[in-house]
């Protein structure tokens, strides 16, 4: 008996083995039990995208390669087979290799694939990309999808973006109407002590302490000015960027302006109601001239010493790099509080000109990268004027150095 189990088990670890050497090489002979019916399928929608194109009928093995064919329907049900298989962050994988090897931007246009497809911050950027040459039903598509997404990275982000920004407490001066939350429970307590209720145990107060909040007017809040490189390289970037622009447009304790730019400059300060219109609103492509958006930029700053300005860039300049240099170097001496962001988003090292960093950071100008999670302590940081340096160190990010040779660490 021994014996007949140790066969069986062998058998059973050799089916196994069948199994994976054939998903993995897409061998999957019909004949054989080895793959079930989950399996094929699992192959075939692996096949439509890593395959040998075996469908094509008299086509060289050697030459043959996958494809979706231009049928959505076809790409929709393949969608539905991956996300069946695999958890999100595969999808997301798969859905990558499928844009760059069968060049599926085209089935963007599809209202179809695009109700299939895994939605995330890279698509945003691919459907911002296609909407002008989108049929309307399909942009009508694009702005839902648009939307789902942008809702969900608010809900994500606008909580701790409002705390980290929205104005302190003045507890320097005290009130007797103050706001629930602004109570202060133990001065409150310790003066109606006399109220206490034996018979409740508790006391009832008739006078309530509490926090005066800050009265700040317009004319009085800080301005935080987003400029954003819009050039292909920084999609993602564009798109937090946006959103943050959106939420920080929503409090009423700063003025935020958004300006996007590649060769060409968009202000959507105007926008910042609606971040799908802003969205909408962007231009991704092109090339990059940083200096003439640093002087749009720097022509609308009104009063520097209470202004700050975020630079979302590479810094891989396509116009007058020397000119750049100066005028964020005569922004820092006016008074403004410049940051220089690598990259906005979730991935970790970005493409930057390493050159161009370095001399960026010698006018005493933090460069660094920075993940949307981190975005809001580092903008409340810049808005109470502290050292940018000892922040990034406390978060574990390293900036870029005054050398020019030097490369930025991971953030």
């Amino acid at each position: 008996m021994d014996d007949g189990i140790d066969m069986s088990e062998s058998g059973q670890a050799g089916d196994e083995r069948e199994r994976r050497w054939r998903l993995a090489v897409g061998a999957d002979d019909p004949s054989s039990a080895a793959l079930s019916e989950t399996d094929k399928r699992l192959s075939a929608a692996l096949d439509a995208l890593y395959g040998d194109g075996a469908g094509d009928a008299g086509a060289d093995p050697r030459k043959r390669r996958g494809g979706l064919g231009r049928s959505a329907p076809k790409v929709a049900q393949w969608m539905g087979d991956i996300r069946s298989f695999f958890p999100a962050q595969v999808v997301q994988i798969v859905q990558k290799d499928a844009f760059e090897r069968l060049n599926l931007k085209q089935m963007l246009m599809e209202p179809e694939f695009l109700k299939a497809i895994e939605a995330d911050v890279n698509l945003v950027a691919d459907l911002i990309s296609l909407r002008s040459v989108m049929p309307a039903k399909t942009k009508d598509v694009a702005r839902t999808i648009i939307a789902d997404i942008v809702a969900k990275l608010m809900q994500r982000l606008e909580q701790k973006t409002a705390e980290a920004i929205r104005g302190a407490l003045d507890r320097s001066r005290r009130t007797n109407r103050p706001r629930q939350r602004d109570i202060d429970w133990p001065r409150t307590i310790s003066a109606n002590l006399r109220h206490y209720q034996p018979e409740h145990k508790t006391i009832v107060p008739e006078r309530l302490i509490g926090f005066m909040r800050q009265q700040r007017r317009m004319v009085d809040l800080d301005e935080v000015v987003l400029c954003v490189d819009q050039s292909g390289s920084m999609a993602s970037s564009v798109i937090y960027a946006s959103i943050f622009a959106a939420v920080m447009a929503s409090l009423p304790v700063v003025r935020t302006k958004l300006v996007c730019f590649d060769t060409a400059i968009v202000d959507l300060t105007e926008e910042l109601s609606d971040p799908v219109e802003v969205l909408f609103g962007v231009q991704l492509g092109g090339g990059t001239d940083i200096n003439q958006a640093v002087a749009y930029c720097a022509d609308r700053i009104e009063r520097p010493t209470k202004s700050h300005m975020v630079l979302i860039t590479d810094l891989y300049e396509g116009g007058n790099g020397q000119e750049l240099l100066q005028r964020l170097a005569a922004l820092v001496r006016s008074g403004v509080n410049v940051v220089v962001l690598l990259a906005l988003t979730d991935q970790g090292r970005p493409g930057y000109d390493p050159k161009m960093a370095g001399s960026v950071a010698a006018l005493g100008i933090p460069v660094f990268a920075c993940t949307p999670d981190l975005f809001p302590d580092m903008m409340a940081a810049a808005l109470r004027r502290e050292d940018i340096g000892a922040w990034a160190a406390g978060a574990d990010i390293k900036l870029v150095r005054a050398e020019a040779d030097d490369t930025m660490a991971d953030a």
